[in-house]
């Protein structure tokens, strides 16, 4: 599958090497391709890298992720699966610049055409692409309002180690804030920790 990741950030590029590894066709997009040829990836412009992909990767920091993708614009971005990974944090990394929705529902708002789905938004780039490394099974969240977007998004997130027991659909778009505003704990946790290479697993109630 061509898959094209807006960003060249950790993110984007620890994503592109999971999925490259799986066998697929990565593609990275910068807004200055020519100062971004030292990263062992092939990168382009945001315009060929969303005519590229037959799935797009939002992994731009979240505060400028919409204007963004205006700039590419919606004709570009039309029926096409928007996998968005990104959180709008401030600059010290203590409000979320979406306190009362997400960038995902903000996303999804601004391109009705376009299938937004909400994932991996609630770990490191590390645990995103080796979940085998922790002590355990753990969860990955989807939140989107296209049944098919979302079955897509799963199995590409099996491709990264994410086994569908490990995947948990928590219904629309408007979930995504839950998984967003994560972030704040997951702060917290990282500095308990001493370290981010952590996830969260939701356990049920034993049966009886």
């Amino acid at each position: 599958m061509r898959i094209g990741l807006l960003g060249t950030g950790n993110v984007a590029r620890a994503l592109a090497h999971g999925w490259s590894a799986a066998g697929h066709d990565v593609l990275l997009g910068s807004r200055n391709p020519k100062e971004r040829t030292d990263l062992g990836l092939p990168v382009a412009d945001l315009s060929e890298t969303a005519a590229h992909a037959e799935v797009l990767v939002n992994a731009t920091p979240g505060d400028v992720s919409v204007e963004l993708l205006r700039s590419i614009g919606a004709p570009a971005l039309a029926g096409t699966l928007l996998i968005d990974v990104g959180v709008g944090l401030s600059d010290d990394f203590t409000e979320l610049s979406h306190p009362n929705s997400s960038l995902g529902e903000q996303i999804q708002e601004a391109f009705p055409l376009t299938p937004v789905v909400k994932t991996l938004c609630t770990m490191d780039s590390t645990v995103m692409i080796a979940p085998d490394s922790l002590d355990g099974p753990s969860t990955v969240f989807l939140s989107g309002d296209d049944a098919e977007a979302k079955r897509t998004t799963g199995r590409l997130l099996a491709d990264l180690g994410w086994p569908p027991s490990s995947q948990l659909d928590i219904g629309g778009i408007t979930t995504a804030r839950g998984q967003e505003h994560f972030a704040l704990l997951f702060i917290g946790i990282a500095g308990g920790l001493g370290n981010h290479a952590f996830n969260v697993k939701v356990v049920t109630q034993a049966a009886d």
